[in-house]
């Protein structure tokens, strides 16, 4: 008998915890994301970045989130996989909420993998670039389906790579589509050459929004810029670390010259946003409503 009542007394606690477990409603989960995204601390006016590396001079149309507070919006709110490595921050439009379903925003990184030689600029093949770089994708496609994601197409460009010698800063725009997405997304790319690295400004938006993108593309360009001693011209020869791919590989993520293409896979999780919204829902728990609202699909639609 004690034995039997024991075991009710499990199958008791076993449901208790459950029940407990269970996921929390719709609202709430929706409640706990607004939370966060009313908790973020942004920020106006000049702002240096890593001690010294880079200054950021925010106008009062943009604001900045520091590192932790990028790192809430890309895990947290946007779902994005937690790859544990830090951001230099992120830019996002004054007035928009990482919640609006228009929302878009530029990921600050820095790759400090060396000075990157530009004399190979003015005899690149792009086109080669490309499709090396869509080969790339359907490797990183097998992991990002093993971790349970959904495979990117890499379309094409959406804006062909540019680079401006004398400025020594590139930019660029891939167009993605994501497995069951009806929209195609933007990875819109900036690189600012340095003497030691490379300052990565990534555009996290749909394709949609490219027009607008790039015409807040000079303004971006002049909010962020290396420090003395940190400059491109600052390299000296013999002693500083010369990175071991040029413009072709900083196009491909520097991912030419590395072992796999996880840059250009990481890339393709926070380019497309609302798509990425999805990893947000399985983390709430499932928001099926907000994912129809998204895609564009109707309110019996199923994920």
């Amino acid at each position: 008998m004690k034995r039997y009542l024991a075991s009710i007394a499990l199958l008791c606690t076993a449901l208790l915890g459950a029940v407990q477990a269970a996921p929390a409603s719709r609202e709430e989960r929706m409640a706990e994301a607004q939370k966060l995204a009313d908790g973020l601390h942004y920020q106006q006016g000049e702002i240096t970045l890593s001690g010294g590396l880079a200054k950021i001079k925010v106008p009062e149309n943009f604001r900045y989130l520091n590192p932790a507070d990028t790192r809430t919006v890309l895990s947290r709110i946007w779902g994005n996989p937690d790859s544990g490595s830090s951001t230099l921050g992120m830019i996002i439009p004054t007035g928009m909420s990482p919640m609006n379903e228009d929302a878009w925003a530029v990921i600050i990184t820095y790759d400090e993998d060396g000075y990157v030689k530009d004399d190979d600029a003015a005899k690149l093949d792009y086109n080669k670039v490309l499709k090396d770089m869509k080969e790339g994708m359907k490797e990183a496609n097998k992991e990002r389906e093993k971790q349970g994601y959904p495979s990117i197409e890499l379309v094409g460009w959406a804006t062909p790579p540019r680079y401006d010698a004398a400025a020594h800063k590139m930019y660029w725009a891939k167009e993605l589509r994501f497995a069951g997405s009806p929209e195609t997304t933007l990875n819109y790319n900036i690189r600012m050459l340095g003497r030691r690295g490379v300052l990565v400004l990534n555009a996290v938006a749909a394709t949609s929004q490219l027009a607008e993108i790039e015409q807040k593309t000079p303004a971006i360009l002049s909010m962020v810029d290396f420090q003395e001693g940190h400059r491109y011209v600052d390299f000296k020869p013999g002693t500083d670390k010369v990175a071991t791919y040029g413009l072709a590989g900083l196009v491909a993520g520097g991912l030419l010259a590395k072992a796999g293409f996880f840059k250009l896979l990481l890339a393709g999780i926070l380019a497309a946003k609302k798509v990425v919204i999805v990893g947000a829902i399985a983390l709430f728990g499932g928001i099926k409503k907000l994912f129809n609202k998204i895609t564009g699909r109707g309110d019996n639609a199923s994920v």
